[in-house]
Formats: structure tokens, sequence, C-alpha cells
């Protein structure tokens, strides 16, 4: 039985519970998924970003109880140093501080716009230029991490920065966000991750509980 437990809400539409169950796997953390039921109140204000704060994902360890996904993320790191959540040298740490924590806080206009919803695809969806200012920000922040490390991810090897990033790279495949062949091969790459096929496998059998997020665009 695993030691650890991480309560998610929904993998088809919350990008949150994806993030710290990226986090858990980057980690290489023996842990168990718990759901928690769809119709739960307040498990449906978080996916509809009605709520202030984010519950799930949470995250018990050895009796401690982590919830906020950097939280999750900086408490792994101290747990299990060894998995490089975050990068070796201290400037790159910074940056992968700095662009998990732009991730947590912003890209509002994204996220109402082009809510997480892994089973829709939307050809041709018109991006207006709310969410587009976010689109391009995004892009300038891969195009930097990208080229300073060289790939393949953010910096080299997977870091809690991709685990933030991920469940943008599935709106830009939701919605046909045109890209840059270097976003869009990161893209790609991210969405072909051996956990990210698992995960997006176990979102498909999910029911459709959240008609707000099911509308036609």
């Amino acid at each position: 039985m695993a030691k650890a437990t991480l309560t998610i809400s929904s993998r088809n539409y919350s990008s949150w519970s994806l993030r710290g169950w990226l986090l858990c796997r980057f980690a290489g953390l023996d842990f168990e998924t718990v759901m928690t039921p769809i119709d739960d109140a307040a498990a449906r204000a978080e996916l509809l970003l009605l709520s202030p704060s984010f519950l799930t994902p949470c995250l018990t360890l050895d009796g401690v109880k982590v919830w906020d996904t950097l939280s999750i993320a900086e408490f792994l790191n101290e747990e299990m140093p060894e998995a490089g959540l975050l990068p070796h040298d201290r400037a790159e740490r910074a940056l992968c501080r700095s662009i998990s924590g732009e991730m947590h806080s912003g890209f509002a206009n994204l996220r109402a716009a082009l809510p997480m919803n892994l089973k829709a695809r939307h050809p041709g969806f018109k991006v207006w230029a709310g969410a587009q200012s976010d689109v391009d920000r995004i892009c300038a922040i891969w195009r930097e991490a990208l080229a300073a490390s060289a790939g393949p991810f953010l910096f080299g090897e997977l870091t809690m920065a991709d685990a933030m990033y991920a469940p943008v790279c599935t709106r830009f495949a939701t919605y046909d966000v045109k890209l840059d062949d270097a976003c869009a091969a990161y893209r790609d790459r991210i969405l072909a991750l051996p956990y990210m096929t698992e995960w997006t496998a176990e979102a498909l059998k999910e029911p459709d509980e959240v008609e707000e997020l099911d509308v036609e665009f």
C-alpha cells in the first residue's frame, strides 16, 4: 500500500490536479490517487474558476498534508531532492521558480477563454486578444528556457516548470492554438510523455459531468 495519497478532482478538466499528479510522478513518489467526486461543491467551484483557493490537489505524506501545487512542488523537492524537480544551478533554480510562479498566479485570460478539456477538440478556434497575449507570453517563456537549456525540456531534464506548463500544452492542442516550430515541438514532447498518455487515457473514461465546460464554442 502506498504511503502517500494525492487527492484530485477531475482528470479531464482539472489543470491543477494534473500538475500535482505530474509532480509526484516526476519525483518518483509511491502514491495512491484518490478522486473527489465532481458533484462536490468545492471541486466544481475550483473547476469553474469560482473559488478563490484551490484545495485539490492535496498530497498527504507521512501524516503531512500539502495543498497548492507550488507548495507540493517545494515539499517534494525537500523530501526527494535527488529527483531534480528544481535545477541544480542557483540561477536556473531562480528562473524555474519564477516561471512556475508566473504560471501559478497569472494567465487568467487563458484559463477563462481556453479551459482545460482533454476530450474536446476545436479546430480553427479563435483566440481573442486577451488570451492571445497570455499565449504570446507563455511562448516567450518557453523559447527563452529552451534556448538556454538546449532542451528537450525547459531546463534540460524534467522539472517542476514542465509540470506547471503541461496543462497549457493540452489547451494548445484542444483549441488548435498556432505555435512556432520550437513551441509546437515542446508541446508535442510533453503530450507524448508516458505520464501524459496515462493521464489522458484515464481522463477519456470520465463521464462528462461539468456542462459549463462542455459548451459548444
